[in-house]
């Protein structure tokens, strides 16, 4: 899953605002193997307000102009219902939801749309901060929060295999809760619904290896390599070209993909 901003305040890549500069960087993440767009509209961390007009204005030429020139499927980080039945229409594929239902209707809507819908764990961090979150279990409470996440989601019409988890790393976590849902990642990923793992230049990355922003890319490639291997449906990246290839090499160790070019030895 590519990540493809439309805002001016992303943390890592400055956003772009543009909407052929957007169409033109996430073509370009097609061609570095993106199966997955994901189009957001507002940041998800601290920012700015954003209205409900200003995303929809955001959000909603890029995935047509998107979906008019690309086959991948299209994702749409967004916690609006509006946004997210407008989305539907005009061709995504995939609500990403990072506010874990804070407004149920928009599980109503992707019902309706006939979209999936991922439910991701924040601890109650919602384009905050934490602030020393403490877990018994961090792991348990994040399984817990899927269940409960996926019974309102089922509620509001959703069938259930079209519902995926994303534990939500650093969102309501310190740098050790991050640390250990990735150690323990059979365990979520065995427990209900496909996964995804976002876990691009986040500070889980900066703060284990004392990184800048701009220099997390080996990192955030050894915790793509960590949730393929363990199990993670979806990866969600910047850097696709680097993490397409980590995926594809994991792969063909595990025999889920066979080399794309093999001639070593075996000729006569």
């Amino acid at each position: 899953m590519g990540i493809l901003n439309r805002t001016p305040d992303s943390f890592y890549d400055g956003g772009r605002t543009g909407l052929d500069e957007s169409v033109d960087h996430g073509l370009a993440l097609v061609e570095q193997r993106a199966d997955i767009l994901d189009i957001g509209g507002v940041k998800a961390g601290p920012g700015a307000e954003v209205s409900e007009v200003e995303e929809l204005d955001r959000v909603i030429p890029l995935v047509e102009a998107v979906r008019g020139r690309t086959h991948v499927q299209v994702s749409v980080e967004t916690a609006r219902p509006a946004v997210a039945e407008a989305a539907l229409r005009v061709g995504a594929s995939i609500i990403n939801d990072v506010s874990g239902l804070a407004d149920p209707a928009l599980a109503s809507a992707c019902a309706t749309g006939g979209g999936h819908l991922v439910l991701m764990h924040h601890g109650g961090q919602i384009r905050g901060r934490p602030r020393a979150p403490v877990y018994g279990d961090v792991v348990g409470d994040v399984l817990q929060t899927w269940e409960q996440l996926a019974s309102v989601a089922l509620q509001h019409g959703m069938m259930e295999d079209r519902l995926i988890a994303d534990p939500g790393l650093d969102f309501g976590k310190n740098t050790f809760h991050s640390l250990e849902l990735m150690r323990r990642l059979p365990r979520l990923t065995v427990a209900m619904y496909p996964v995804l793992v976002a876990p691009s230049r986040k500070d889980v990355v900066g703060e284990t290896l004392g990184l800048p922003l701009e220099e997390r890319l080996e990192g955030t490639l050894a915790l793509v390599a960590l949730s393929v291997l363990h199990g993670a449906a979806i990866v969600r990246v910047h850097d696709v070209e680097a993490a397409a290839r980590v995926v594809r090499m994991v792969e063909a160790v595990e025999g889920r993909r066979l080399p794309e070019a093999p001639v070593r030895g075996l000729w006569e």
